[in-house]
């Protein structure tokens, strides 16, 4: 495709992108299914840059306000949509031959801008690339810490597999991967994971197809192993989502018992059944519910040997792979999420057997969705749940250097530190 028409289509997809109407993956997803002219190769270009300035947009957005009056812009171009094409233009701004569709006045403004040297006035969202009110929180919380932080969530995130232990091991996964040309690893803590090198396609190879192994970060991966399920259980993901963590608790029960799959979206919920089916389990119960007091789930009151609840949250632990979240969320949000959260736990707690585990997760990175809630629910309930020390529970999982992986008896894993998702994790086991 020229460069031109390449350029034209990133001006587009960013200015509807930028919109923030709807998630940016969806955004593009439709976007492409609307042009279907485009090759894979055009699509790749198109996502990385659009990525590309959601991480980068406050530094972007200075050295826009920077560039020098123009004339009027051509008859039909907008003010967003010149916006968008020099947004598109400066975030691939190394990368031929996207300079070459540019203008003259626009190769003349690219040439003054230099990114990754800002001048001191420009403020400090400009070079922490996250949202103020983000930006100072977690400075509170990380101290001297925290631009190593911000430099990892501005990074793209690593493809992590889990293998699926009901169809393979994980040593003979990493010869039929490097046997296939793809770069993989153990990854350092789970021990169902491989970390892949670069982002290559699996949805044809035979290890996806077959269900050997399955797209899970790592972080997410540790908190099947925090559940500690076992055969013959009845097992209950309260917020299952698309299932990761369902088909890792399925293969850990080694098919047996039962394990219901809860979620109020039976559209995510849909999203499992094609992995159901690669994945070879055969004791999953997905089951859409209106809300955490469904008649459905008040049936297993005092009935589960575990509960996982892997919370519905901000996801800011996730901005290495959507960026766009950190400027689709607001504090007023967060507050909200952590009500619900509260209350979802609660709800959750009532199905837990005498002697059986609750798990809290979230893949947020603030400690109001994380502590504040854990707290919250010990003080509610210090006669019915004792809190367990997670670092104990992964080193007993055969989890090597759990130590590194736990603050204040919780889970707690970052970015810069751990190379995984932000996860939170909290544990109780229910008095007898």
């Amino acid at each position: 495709m020229h460069p031109n028409a390449l350029l034209d289509h990133a001006a587009d997809l960013v200015e509807q992108v930028l919109s923030f109407q709807h998630p940016a993956d969806a955004t593009a997803a439709r976007y492409f299914k609307e042009h279907r002219q485009l090759g894979p190769r055009e699509r790749h270009a198109l996502s990385d840059t659009v990525y590309a300035v959601l991480r980068e947009w406050p530094r972007l957005q200075w050295w826009l306000r920077q560039a020098p009056e123009e004339a009027p812009a051509p008859k039909g171009q907008t003010p967003a949509r010149r916006q968008a094409r020099r947004l598109a233009l400066l975030a691939r701004r190394d990368d031929t031959p996207w300079p070459d569709a540019a203008t003259e006045a626009e190769r003349a403004w690219l040439a003054t801008c230099l990114p990754d040297a800002l001048p001191r006035e420009a403020p400090p969202q400009a070079h922490h690339l996250l949202p103020p009110w983000l930006g100072e929180r977690l400075q509170a919380e990380l101290g001297d810490a925290f631009p190593a932080l911000a430099a990892a969530l501005n990074q793209p995130a690593p493809l992590d597999l889990r293998v699926n232990p009901l169809k393979a091991k994980r040593p003979a996964v990493l010869q039929q991967l490097a046997a296939a040309g793809h770069a993989a690893e153990p990854t350092p803590y789970s021990p169902w994971g491989v970390r892949l090198q670069g982002k290559p396609a699996l949805q044809r190879e035979a290890l996806f197809q077959s269900g050997a192994v399955e797209v899970q970060d790592e972080g997410s991966q540790l908190l099947a192993l925090l559940l500690e399920a076992k055969r013959n259980e009845v097992v209950v993901d309260f917020c299952a989502g698309a299932g990761g963590k369902t088909l890792a608790l399925g293969a850990v029960m080694r098919n047996t018992g039962r394990l219901y799959a809860f979620d109020t979206s039976a559209h995510r919920l849909d999203a499992l059944a094609p992995r159901l089916q690669r994945s070879g389990l055969s004791n999953v119960f997905p089951m859409a519910i209106a809300h955490e007091q469904d008649e459905r789930v008040l049936r297993l009151r005092g009935k589960a040997d575990r509960v996982m609840v892997d919370a519905p949250c901000s996801g800011l632990g996730t901005l290495r792979r959507n960026p766009d979240l950190k400027w689709r969320q607001k504090p007023q949000a967060v507050a909200e999420l952590a009500e619900l959260q509260g209350r979802i736990l609660a709800s959750a707690a009532r199905l837990v057997k005498p002697g059986g585990r609750l798990v809290y997760a979230t893949c947020s990175l603030l400690p109001e969705e994380n502590e504040a809630v854990a707290a919250a629910f010990g003080a509610a309930h210090p006669r019915d749940f004792q809190p367990l020390p997670v670092e104990e529970l992964l080193r007993h999982a055969g989890v090597e250097q759990a130590e590194g992986l736990c603050r204040s008896g919780y889970l707690r894993l970052w970015p810069h530190l751990h190379h995984t998702d932000g996860f939170f994790a909290a544990v109780w086991v229910k008095k007898p």
